[in-house]
């Protein structure tokens, strides 16, 4: 504490993920933090397929705000 101000603390992970198949990975990633999550934030990477252009997310950011 400086002079009557808290500092807050944040954590951030990388999680590495196929959005078709860690779905289950992230809930229990999420359920075993400690702090508050504040913000997830997706890679999101242009791809082309066979329908014209799309996306896909490679990993997501997960602030954590310690407690």
């Amino acid at each position: 504490m400086i002079q009557g101000v808290m500092l807050i603390k944040y954590r951030v992970h990388r999680f590495d993920l196929d959005m078709n198949k860690d779905q289950s990975r992230l809930e229990v990633f999420l359920n075993g933090l400690d702090g508050d999550v504040i913000s997830i934030i997706p890679s999101v990477n242009p791809k082309f397929t066979a329908g014209g252009m799309g996306a896909k997310v490679s990993f997501v950011l997960i602030v954590e705000k310690i407690k």
